[in-house]
């Protein structure tokens, strides 16, 4: 019988694989069964019925969150090109003349303003529907109203065309965005600021309460500084893109200031509740050249290369 050879195993065999990690034991106590019971069975494997409504309420905006900024982007472009009229007051001058038509006009220069269609749609809709003259109305061969100078010039009166004021556009949608705590969102802060003149309107009361009214009076800011007490009053809705410098030289044309004693009268006649003083203030700061818009119209841009701009 021969002798034994004694076997050595490979070295691998006794290689042990590195610890994996430890995963507690929910139940320490292996003795101690664990606490189920049929409603705890029937509970893990019933679907929970208000799950999706906690999922549509986590996609709902947070009512406590701060509002998001208006959205500012340029959707259209009009252009109001401003003119000067020398013989508009002229004795002469055959009633119902169209502005437009001026025979001795001095051209001021070309404004264009960029709508902020985004923010408030249906009031930028109106204004270039008066500008194109598709609203039957049209601010071609209309007056700059009122300029109070370093602050803002108004113009778009509604009223009669003879006098060089809007004739009522018939076509306009009713604009419900001048009850919208929204719309006033944006602030007067610079120079060339578009906004629709809501607490300055200078219409007639008796054009206000016809149920057709439609407010298409605008007012551009003029500079130098910001305009704070035109804000939450009046709906701010473009700027000028081009053309400040025109609206520079309008705020410099000189106007109607009504001395010392006259605005006395006027004070008192107003405490005393005379309807002649609304009246006569109608004239003070009205300029004392006729400053009209001698065309406008919708800039159609394929490639728009002006950014939008926040006033």
């Amino acid at each position: 019988m021969g002798s034994l050879i004694p076997f050595s195993p490979p070295p691998f065999l006794f290689h042990r694989p590195p610890s994996l990690p430890q995963i507690p034991n929910p139940n320490p106590n292996p003795k101690t069964p664990l606490p189920l019971s049929r409603r705890s069975l029937f509970l893990s494997f019933t679907p929970l019925p208000f799950l999706p409504h906690l999922l549509a309420h986590a996609s709902e905006p947070n009512p406590d969150a701060p509002p998001s900024p208006p959205d500012t982007t340029v959707t259209d472009r009009v252009f109001l090109d401003f003119s000067l009229c020398p013989s508009y007051f002229r004795s002469d001058r055959t009633l119902g003349e169209d502005l437009a038509s001026c025979p001795e006009s001095e051209p001021l220069g070309q404004v264009i303003l960029g709508l902020y269609g985004k923010h408030v749609p249906r009031t930028c809709s109106n204004f270039k529907a008066v500008c194109t003259g598709s609203s039957g109305s049209s601010y071609k061969g209309t007056l700059v109203q009122k300029i109070f100078q370093g602050q803002y010039f108004i113009a778009g009166r509604q009223g009669r065309k003879d006098k060089g004021e809007v004739r009522a556009p018939i076509d306009l949608e009713k604009n419900l965005e001048s009850v919208d705590s929204r719309a006033f969102a944006l602030n007067h802060l610079r120079p060339g600021t578009l906004s629709l003149c809501l607490s300055e309107n200078d219409d007639d009361d008796g054009i206000k309460l016809n149920p057709n009214y439609r407010n298409v009076e605008f007012l551009i800011t003029t500079g130098p500084g910001p305009c704070p007490e035109l804000d939450n009053g009046n709906i701010v809705f473009g700027s000028v893109l081009e053309g400040l410098d025109v609206v520079t030289t309008i705020a410099t044309i000189p106007t109607y200031k009504p001395g010392e004693r006259i605005r006395q009268f006027n004070d008192l006649a107003e405490f005393l509740g005379d309807e002649r003083a609304q009246n006569a203030r109608t004239i003070w700061d009205q300029p004392l050249k006729t400053v009209y818009i001698s065309d406008c119209g919708e800039l159609k841009v394929a490639k728009p290369s002006l950014s939008p701009t926040l006033p």
